[in-house]
C-alpha cells in the first residue's frame, strides 16, 4: 500500500511517467488494474464510493493498491473524520460524545481514541521530528495537557511546516498530511515503528 494524491488523474499521469517508486525496493511502479470497491465515510455525508488504483512494480513484480492521501489503511472512515475525534478528544471530549458530534458507534471512536492514545508519544516524537526538519525555523508545538493533546498538538505543527514549506500542497488539511506522512498507518498496528525515518 502506497498513499498517493487524492486526484486519479494526477496519479495515471505519475504512472505513465514512471514518478512513482516501489516501497518495496524503490523500482518504477506501473499501472495495474483496481482495488475492490469501497465507501468512505467523509464529515457532513454519509460516504464517497471509492475503487483504489493499483500499481505493479516493473523490478520486483510486487503490486501495492495506491490509496488516497484522505484515507486510512483499513478504516471505514476518511482521515478527517478519525482526525477531528482525536482533535476533540485532546480538548477532553469523551468518546461517547464524540461518537454523537460525529454520527458514528460509540465502540467505534473508542477504538480510534485507545489505539491513538496507546501510541501518542511515539506519534508526537515522529510528528515533532517532521516539523524540525522540514520548518527552516521549526516552532515547536507548546505544552499540552496530555499526551493525546500533545501528539495531536504535534500533528498539526508538522502538517503547518509541510504547508509553509511546499505552499503547492498547501492545501492538504491536517489529517490527510497526517495520512500522508504515516503513509496511511496512523492507526495501524506497528505504527511508527521505533527509529522509522520522518522525512
Amino acid at each position: 500500500m502506497l498513499t498517493v494524491n487524492g486526484d486519479g488523474a494526477a496519479v495515471e499521469r505519475q504512472l505513465a511517467g514512471g514518478e512513482l517508486a516501489c516501497p518495496s525496493c524503490g523500482g518504477v511502479l506501473g499501472g495495474w488494474g483496481r482495488a475492490a470497491e469501497r465507501v468512505v465515510r467523509v464529515l457532513g455525508g454519509s460516504g464517497v464510493r471509492l475503487r483504489p488504483r493499483r500499481s505493479r512494480c516493473r523490478r520486483c513484480g510486487k503490486t501495492h493498491v495506491l490509496l488516497p492521501a484522505w484515507c486510512l489503511l483499513r478504516r471505514a472512515d476518511a482521515a478527517e473524520v478519525i482526525g477531528a475525534a482525536l482533535e476533540a478528544a485532546a480538548a477532553g471530549g469523551g468518546h461517547r460524545r464524540i461518537a454523537g458530534l460525529l454520527g458514528r458507534p460509540a465502540s467505534t471512536v473508542r477504538g480510534w481514541l485507545r489505539r491513538f492514545a496507546g501510541r501518542a508519544e511515539p506519534v508526537r516524537v515522529f510528528f515533532t521530528v517532521l516539523l524540525a526538519r522540514t520548518a527552516p525555523d521549526p516552532v515547536m508545538p507548546a505544552g499540552a495537557a496530555g499526551p493525546v493533546a500533545a501528539a495531536v498538538s504535534a500533528v498539526a505543527g508538522a502538517a503547518a511546516a509541510v504547508a509553509a514549506r511546499w505552499p503547492l500542497v498547501g492545501g492538504v488539511p491536517v489529517w490527510a498530511a497526517a495520512s500522508a506522512a504515516s503513509g496511511g498507518l496512523l492507526l495501524a498496528p506497528g505504527w511508527p515503528a521505533a527509529g522509522r525515518n520522518a522525512s
